[in-house]
């Protein structure tokens, strides 16, 4: 590796200083001897061709800007993740294609614009983009009340008419009791792990309106979390190590397994600062693909 490494990390015009966490990055990456630099992807003075790294961090405003961010993925040289992931990942009907490579996946209806809504008289379903990030545009709706069953069809509605796909799935319960178990592996190497409290219960956007608020803490994952991790990145078009991060976030189904609600290749929050050696682990993942 050169001694003058320079990277990006890109983030949005929002966040132009990274958020807390993804400054954690910074020292120990000097310590190794790359510098850094937080460029907004869509700022147009930025020269991608000077960096010797783009890594993707906080591009939490791209759900608004979706076709322009990836046509800006796949110009960008030495991009992690590559583009041709993050163009896979940012349209989450990807979980139909893990779902065929035998991945446990929460059960999801798909609606394209016009195509009618088939939603369910009864149970507690969650309605939301295909393309999104923070859980934006993500309502949970008790379908046994008309009134509620009405709500959830004008949602639909109103993603058809900006020419968004819709997705519908049954809220799973164990999310608040158990919560979230959102696995971070490095180059395909498992680094840490924490826990995300419910998200739909009156949560509040942050400050930058890019995301709603999260409960986090640590968590150890349990064998089987870590096994059905494992086989969804083994389905990562291209492997598991042609990421340079990756987070499985997985829930107990009904019968009490892992079950994966998303597979995040593009800008995941890290939680870097819920595990000592994180921000560490990551760096030197950078450093090996340099």
């Amino acid at each position: 590796m050169p001694r003058s490494t320079h990277i990006a990390l890109a983030t949005c015009a929002q966040i132009p200083g990274l958020d807390a966490d993804d400054r954690l990055l910074i020292e120990p990456l000097a310590a190794r001897g790359v510098t850094v630099t937080a460029a907004v992807w869509n700022d147009p003075s930025v020269d991608w061709d000077a960096f010797d790294l783009t890594v993707v961090r906080n591009t939490w405003d791209y759900p608004s800007h979706y076709r322009e961010f990836v046509a800006w993925a796949r110009e960008v040289p030495r991009l992690a993740n590559p583009a041709s992931l993050i163009e896979w990942n940012t349209d989450k009907r990807y979980l139909a294609e893990l779902a065929d490579a035998g991945v446990t996946t929460t059960p999801t209806d798909w609606y394209a614009p016009g195509e009618v809504p088939r939603l369910a008289s009864e149970g507690v379903w969650v309605v939301k983009p295909t393309v999104s990030a923070g859980s934006q545009d993500t309502e949970r709706y008790d379908l046994s009340w008309p009134q509620k069953r009405a709500n959830a069809g004008a949602h639909v509605a109103r993603m058809h008419s900006a020419g968004r796909t819709a997705m519908v799935q049954p809220y799973l319960s164990a999310v608040d009791t158990a919560g979230e178990t959102a696995l971070l592996f490095f180059r395909g190497e498992f680094s840490h792990a924490i826990r995300k409290g419910a998200l739909l219960n009156g949560n509040q956007l942050d400050a930058t309106g890019l995301y709603l608020i999260e409960e986090i803490t640590p968590r150890e994952p349990s064998a089987a979390e870590l096994a059905t991790a494992r086989k969804v990145l083994a389905a990562i078009p291209g492997g598991a190590e042609s990421a340079l991060y990756a987070r499985v976030d997985l829930i107990p189904g009904e019968d009490g397994e892992p079950t994966l609600l998303e597979l995040e290749l593009t800008e995941p929050s890290l939680f870097l600062a819920h595990h000592d050696g994180a921000a560490e682990r990551f760096a030197d993942a950078v450093v090996s693909l340099l």
